[in-house]
């Protein structure tokens, strides 16, 4: 939810130049109104994952490119092992990995469907669920969403 006078378009510029200048990757950024106050949150990441040090040094780096931005506070985060997939980055680099897709309306009667990432793109969200392929407009999926596999951190901990 853009904030009021406040340029998304200008903000996600700025935020990706510094992005691309530290080598991150801009993944989302976002205005979000909450009870005490507005928040421009922006959401990078890097091969291996964010650390807390990344996200302080971006903070430090981008925040006063953002002066001109009306927001009560600025958050630098990870997007996290299930995010949603955005950007054409996020979906090339994600193509046959497990994610899960949920529909505004029913399709079989389900509202989220999972499976290995076919094809996205403008019009389709494609999946491969076992031995059947399932094609989705893409005016009908509200959210893809990464499905990590949490069992790689079972096994760490035996």
């Amino acid at each position: 939810m853009p904030g009021k006078g406040v340029n998304m378009q200008k903000v996600l510029d700025i935020c990706q130049r510094q992005a691309d200048a530290m080598g991150y990757e801009l993944c989302d950024a976002a205005m979000e109104k909450e009870p005490t106050g507005r928040y421009l949150r922006i959401y990078i990441d890097v091969e291996g994952g964010v650390t807390l040090d990344d996200c302080e040094k971006y903070h430090r780096a981008v925040q006063p490119k953002l002066e001109d931005v009306d927001y009560d506070f600025l958050e630098v985060c990870s997007p996290g092992i299930d995010r949603p997939l955005k950007t054409e980055r996020d979906i090339a680099k994600n193509l046959g990995n497990q994610v899960e897709a949920r529909l505004y309306k029913p399709v079989d009667g389900q509202k989220a469907w999972q499976g290995a990432l076919l094809r996205m793109d403008k019009e389709t969200v494609e999946l491969q669920i076992g031995e059947e392929t399932k094609a989705f407009p893409r005016s009908a999926v509200s959210q893809v969403r990464l499905c990590p596999d949490l069992s790689e951190l079972d096994e760490e901990e035996n």
